[in-house]
């Protein structure tokens, strides 16, 4: 028999477990050069996806009951009007043990498919740049690359600093 598979939204009773899974995910992305301090921001996470989650705009998934991952989201409110009315995946994380069985797949539709229901015509996320793992499933997934980060260390602009020399 098949393991069943269920994406829906969370509860407040699954905050502290969700929150749990965030600090993983957060861990998990220092190997990719994330500042982001997992332990450090336990609290504030979890007050961030409390308001996802009075804003159903959190979906966790379960496999035979099990919570193995999550999916926080929301439809972008700028300042500045656009041609396109976007949504916002801010996080998606499966647990590691239940990768490749279709789970991530479901959590970003059930995403989508929340999103387009009301009213966004596109979504974006961020991806950290060397994870090749995250950036293969959402190509896989339909998501081109629109915008690139870039980031440079201030600590020692000397060794790298052509524009001073440049302009001399």
């Amino acid at each position: 028999m098949a393991p069943e598979l269920t994406i829906e939204p969370a509860t407040s009773d699954e905050l502290d477990a969700v929150t749990d899974l965030w600090v993983r995910l957060a861990r998990g992305q220092r190997e990719h050069g994330s500042a982001v301090r997992a332990d450090e921001n336990r609290e504030s996470i979890r007050q961030i996806l409390a308001a996802h989650q009075v804003n159903d705009t959190l979906l966790v998934a379960r496999v035979d009951g099990t919570l193995v991952g999550f999916a926080s989201f929301s439809v972008e409110r700028g300042a500045l009007e656009l041609d396109t009315t976007r949504g916002t995946l801010s996080n998606l994380y499966v647990e590691p043990a239940a990768r490749d069985r279709g789970v991530g797949t479901a959590l970003l539709e059930a995403v989508e498919t929340s999103l387009e229901a009301s009213g966004v015509d596109v979504v974006r996320l961020e991806v950290m740049a060397d994870n090749d793992a995250a950036r293969r499933f959402y190509r896989r997934q339909g998501y081109d690359s629109v915008r690139v980060t870039m980031e440079r260390s201030l600590e020692d602009r000397t060794e790298n600093d052509t524009h001073s020399k440049e302009d001399g």
